[in-house]
């Protein structure tokens, strides 16, 4: 593609290197980016599972003892069916309620309807309409009914150390029997946990764990024990996974038994306390991650909410637990990602950094390459114009330029020497053409041109030839740079003459013209010239031009050895004649009827004579070149005196054509009257007064 070709090299190499850098980058932070993420996902899902496992395996071994507390009791129950019915439970009681300070009570109630318990006492809880003795913490309590009598509910308050501090009774209708704990065992004819409630009297949510015992195959009673889930919030707080991780203990229809963040989960419904569902509590989050939960099976799975990603799990509690708990966790995928993403941004912002660095170094030591580089670049192009200003050498600590320097400034002053001699267009196409010099040539129509100094071998026998020289080289010069400046190429020069051409080795569609403009050039330059040499009290030096066009055979003409590029053929005598017919007339530029055939419209001429040019049968037209129409100099238009004297002679030539002299030589006499000075009128009237 052309946009690669004309890049620069140092921001080329900057390019390349922020084009292979960049990516890789962004690749790399993408990379780190995404294993980092999964590193997290991973560590996050590992930690949810541990901890879910972990916390059911310790629910279960808080669980089990009272459970097995619960088997002892329905034991002792099963060996000694009298133990239950006298006061000597309540010592045996006493020492499965200290057990743990998650059991509030401990009791049986037995198929006669009575009913015998050990609890705990709050001693801010009213109890039977009035608060316990102070110092209170815990109770015997008792139920014996007697047929016929009222059936009384008896307290007996106790400290620490079991000492008596007083007692309370009131009339119940409370029966064991009818009691769901009671009832629940006794169809299960084993041991079994009840559904989560809410003790009323202490505030707190609890379950009941009771287990029947039989004589002889019959029910004898149940034996049972009340936990509280107190101690399970506190226990899934104090071992959150992360600092946003918040866990729920569900019952098997999801109802919040228990909650890390330690939030109230039961609620006053119609006078009774009831526990409330996942969905109800006032942190919408467990509710948005209850609704996504995937219905088909059980554990991990993701979710996001409010723009933020989380991990969640749902695992039911095993089958021997006896209860269809669940253990319900949800982790934002933040807390474990928070640190890698900083660790990304901190890598991001280090590598910006650091390529901004790189940057900065590659960009001075790309000048240290490229700055030399670009003017050996520049020059190179100034060689390729072929421009004549001495440029500087280009030196640099890095030796393969330094030798690539020299290289350079050998080239320029080959090619300026080589261009001295070469016409400089031929120069130029084959520098920029990179073809090679061979001989050949081809036909072509062009414009000859060729000047000459008036009376130069005159003015070489009187001035000194130092002079001579200075002065003839500044004629040759003002006539190379008027050419050039013209496009045209340098021929050769012979002695004081110049020979040039217009149309080669670059197509010119006005070379005719341009061929005009450079004589009219030079006559001014040379007006200049001699202006400058008369103050010099030099005399002056007068140049004579011929131009015609013809089709020439142009090329490199000679040997291998040594070559020419120049133009040949009949076209070439008939320019040289032109010249020297400029002597007969005393004009100073002359051009040829076909050179006024190609630009007549843009010349101002006036028709001069027809002349015989040797090799040819048939004369030609010749004119003089007064002025041209069209130029960037002002000074080369024609004047108004310059115009008339034209169109007069103009009149004459066509008497003079029409072989009626005596009308042509009285507009001669005309031309002469109006212009005294003119040499034309003067040599033409000369002609026809001795014809």
């Amino acid at each position: 593609m052309n946009i690669f070709r004309n890049m620069r090299l140092k921001p080329s190499i900057l390019t390349s290197f922020v084009v292979l850098t960049v990516p890789v980058f962004f690749t790399i932070i993408t990379v780190t980016y995404l294993s980092n993420d999964r590193i997290a996902r991973t560590h996050a899902q590992q930690l949810v599972e541990r901890f879910r496992n972990e916390a059911i395996d310790n629910i279960q071994d808080d669980f089990n003892p009272i459970k097995s507390l619960a088997r002892s009791a329905a034991a002792i129950g099963d060996e000694f069916p009298d133990f239950y019915a006298s006061s000597r439970c309540f010592k045996y009681f006493q020492t499965v309620l200290v057990h743990s300070p998650k059991i509030v009570s401990v009791y049986v109630g037995l198929e006669d309807g009575s009913f015998r318990q050990t609890r705990r006492i709050d001693a801010d809880v009213k109890v039977q309409g009035k608060l316990p003795p102070k110092g209170s913490q815990y109770a015997y309590r008792w139920i014996l009914p007697r047929a016929g009598e009222q059936t009384l509910d008896h307290f007996l308050y106790l400290d620490a150390d079991l000492k008596e501090l007083g007692a309370s009774e009131e009339p119940t209708a409370y029966d064991p029997r009818s009691r769901l704990w009671y009832r629940s065992a006794a169809e299960a004819r084993t041991e079994m946990i009840s559904d989560p409630d809410v003790f009323a009297t202490l505030g707190l949510i609890g379950f009941t764990v009771a287990a029947p015992f039989y004589s002889a195959g019959k029910l004898q009673g149940v034996a049972a024990i009340d936990m509280t889930l107190a101690g399970l919030g506190e226990y899934l707080a104090e071992r959150k996974i992360s600092t946003g991780t918040v866990s729920y203990m569900l019952d098997h229809q999801g109802r919040v038994i228990a909650a890390s963040d330690l939030s109230k989960t039961y609620a006053n419904v119609q006078g009774k306390l009831e526990l409330l569902h996942i969905t109800a509590l006032e942190n919408d989050l467990p509710a948005f991650a209850y609704s996504a939960r995937p219905r088909a099976s059980e554990g991990l799975y993701t979710f996001a909410n409010d723009g933020k990603e989380y991990v969640a799990s749902l695992a039911t509690m095993p089958a021997e637990f006896g209860k269809k708990w669940q253990l319900f966790i949800i982790t934002p995928l933040a807390d474990f990602t928070s640190a890698f993403q900083a660790n990304n941004i901190r890598l991001a912002i280090f590598g910006l950094m650091a390529m901004a660095l790189q940057v900065v170094v590659i960009f001075f030591m790309t000048g240290v390459v490229s700055s030399p580089l670009e003017r050996l670049a520049f020059k190179v192009g100034k060689i390729q114009e072929l421009g004549t200003e001495q440029l500087p050498s280009v030196n640099s600590a890095i030796r393969e330029i330094s030798v690539l320097s020299k290289a350079i400034d050998t080239l320029d002053a080959a090619v300026k020497s080589f261009s001295a001699f070469v016409p400089i267009g031929l120069v130029t196409q084959l520098l920029q053409s990179e073809q090679k010099l061979e001989l050949g040539g081809h036909s072509r129509f062009l414009t000859i041109f060729f000047s000459d100094l008036e009376g130069f071998s005159t003015m070489s026998e009187e001035v000194p030839s130092q002079e001579l020289l200075l002065r003839v080289s500044a004629y040759l010069e003002l006539v190379t740079k008027t050419v050039n400046q013209e496009h045209g190429t340098i021929d050769k020069f012979i002695g004081d003459g110049v020979m040039a051409f217009w149309g080669a080795p670059a197509l010119l569609d006005d070379h005719a013209w341009r061929s005009c403009v450079a004589a009219m050039r030079i006559q001014r330059g040379m007006d200049a010239l001699n202006e400058r040499w008369h103050a010099e009290e030099l005399k002056p030096l007068k140049v004579r031009i011929g131009i015609h066009c013809d089709a020439v055979l142009v090329g490199n003409i000679g040997s291998k050895e040594r070559m020419s590029y120049t133009v040949m053929g009949d076209g070439v005598n008939v320019a040289a004649r032109l010249e020297g017919t400029n002597k007969e007339f005393n004009t100073r530029i002359l051009v040829s009827h076909s050179v006024f055939k190609e630009a007549g419209e843009r010349l101002c001429v006036r028709p001069i004579d027809d002349v015989t040019v040797k090799g040819r049968r048939s004369k030609v037209p010749i004119y003089e070149l007064m002025g041209v129409y069209g130029a960037d100099d002002p000074g080369l238009e024609p004047t108004p005196e310059t115009q008339r004297l034209a169109k007069l002679t103009r009149l004459a030539y066509e008497a003079l054509v029409k072989e009626d002299y005596a009308l042509a030589a009285r507009r001669y006499r005309e031309i002469l009257a109006e212009f005294p000075d003119d040499p034309v009128a003067s040599t033409l009237i000369k002609r026809l007064v001795a014809a």
